[in-house]
């Protein structure tokens, strides 16, 4: 074991017990509940923390020993908290993978120990993957593709001029992406430039004011997740450049309702993360418990627009 593996194995260690180590690992209780690990990609999105909560309701409600991982963006890191929790002779982990790929190695040590694996949001394809929980992404891309394709029509637009602001590092992203451009430019819409955001509200903002300044003809900017969201709107607001373009994406903020109460702001996907994270503790306790794997459980989007936001206030204060 690594000198940075045997430190990450103590502050998993104290986790467990119900302390909380510097990448961000917090547990529930102890004693002889089932033993469940949530390795997470960060806690700075919203989105994340949301899944969070509903994992610890679930592991509340369910008698279930909780601990989660915080990654920090690193998948390494990721990989390693896995390792920890199979020497640890965790019962379950669930996963939110950064690295789809990569991440496969650890996941199969952790069957091969024994451990139930859950996969959330992020698609691993790997037999060692119990039951994935999550969006379809592709779909739900292609329901946003859709929303913008009416909105064009009812624009008499039928040849928008559309960019994207990406995450060319995410897998997820990617895919939401693609199939969102292939579902657009079907209908007619033409894609003016793809920029890449990094998964990172900052960088984000700064490919979105580059683009809005180059692509001045824009109908349309698409971003594909919190960060590439918040960093368009940021970037929208900075330009005031409302009256020229609308905004469509993924993931609400409370900076995303403003864009709706404003006008500019068209259509958000919600994914359900706080559902997401309740699932995966309650499959991976009928698991440790001996059910059947479910396999797949699909947690449906929604399009948030000025028709339905009032519902969402409330969580983005």
């Amino acid at each position: 074991m690594t000198t940075a593996t045997a430190l990450l194995a103590t502050g998993l260690l104290a986790a467990a017990c119900g302390g909380t180590d510097d990448s961000g690992s917090a547990a529930s209780g102890g004693g002889d509940k089932p033993r469940v690990g949530l390795v997470q990609i960060n806690q700075q999105a919203i989105f994340f923390n949301e899944m969070n909560a509903g994992a610890q309701q679930a592991a509340k409600e369910a008698d279930v020993d909780l601990t989660i991982f915080n990654a920090n963006d690193d998948p390494a890191k990721q990989n390693e908290a896995i390792d920890n929790f199979v020497q640890q002779q965790f019962d379950a982990v669930i996963v939110v993978a950064i690295d789809v790929e990569g991440i496969k190695p650890a996941v199969k040590i952790a069957k091969d120990a024994g451990m139930k694996v859950i996969a959330v949001d992020a698609i691993v394809d790997s037999p060692s993957v119990d039951t994935q929980v999550g969006v379809d992404n592709a779909a739900a891309a292609q329901q946003g593709g859709a929303f913008v394709n009416d909105w064009a029509k009812a624009q008499n637009l039928s040849a928008p001029k559309i960019g994207v602001v990406g995450a060319l590092n995410s897998f997820i992203q990617n895919i939401r992406k693609d199939d969102f451009v292939k579902t657009v430019e079907g209908a007619g819409a033409k894609i003016v430039q793809t920029v890449d955001g990094q998964n990172k509200q900052e960088a984000a903002m700064t490919a979105a004011e580059n683009l809005l300044t180059s692509r001045s003809d824009m109908d349309v900017v698409y971003a594909t997740g919190e960060p590439a969201l918040l960093g368009t709107v940021a970037a929208v607001k900075s330009q005031n450049a409302g009256d020229r373009v609308k905004v469509f994406g993924w993931d609400l903020t409370k900076e995303a309702i403003s864009g709706i109460d404003a006008g500019w702001v068209a259509g958000v996907v919600q994914q359900d993360p706080k559902t997401e994270g309740y699932e995966a503790v309650k499959e991976a306790k009928a698991l440790i418990g001996g059910a059947q794997a479910k396999k797949k459980i699909d947690v449906p989007v929604t399009i948030v627009t000025k028709d339905n936001v009032d519902q969402y206030r409330a969580t983005f204060k």
